[in-house]
């Protein structure tokens, strides 16, 4: 089993900058990816930003330049800079290992204008 403890998220208006944190802990695989996706309201959740064990990372289009995802071990950062109320949307830290993925519970974050 694997456990997720995510951090940060809160309200803050447009322009402004967030970090969002995440602690696995557990029985981990030392090869995975862990990652952080997005759910806004009457929408599918989203990949963000993924990050490999190896320090591969990867962003959606909407926040290249804006977001940095980073990692040490088996935490997993999320810095977020120049946030739009498009931004806004629950968060949620995501552990991708060979057998299955894990979820942490979520974290909102919303953008005021």
């Amino acid at each position: 089993q694997v456990q997720l403890v995510e951090s940060g998220g809160g309200l803050v208006y447009a322009g402004g900058s967030l970090r969002l944190s995440c602690a696995a802990s557990g029985s981990i695989f030392r090869l995975n990816v862990m990652g952080w996706y997005r759910q806004a309201p009457g929408k599918q959740r989203e990949l963000v930003a993924d990050i490999s064990s190896g320090g591969g990372a990867n962003y959606a289009e909407s926040v290249k330049g804006r977001f940095t995802i980073s990692r040490d071990k088996n935490t997993v950062y999320l810095q977020m800079n120049s946030l739009k109320p498009e931004d806004t949307a629950v968060y949620y830290c995501n552990i991708r290992l060979p057998t299955r993925d894990y979820w942490g519970q979520g974290t909102q974050v919303t953008v005021s204008s």
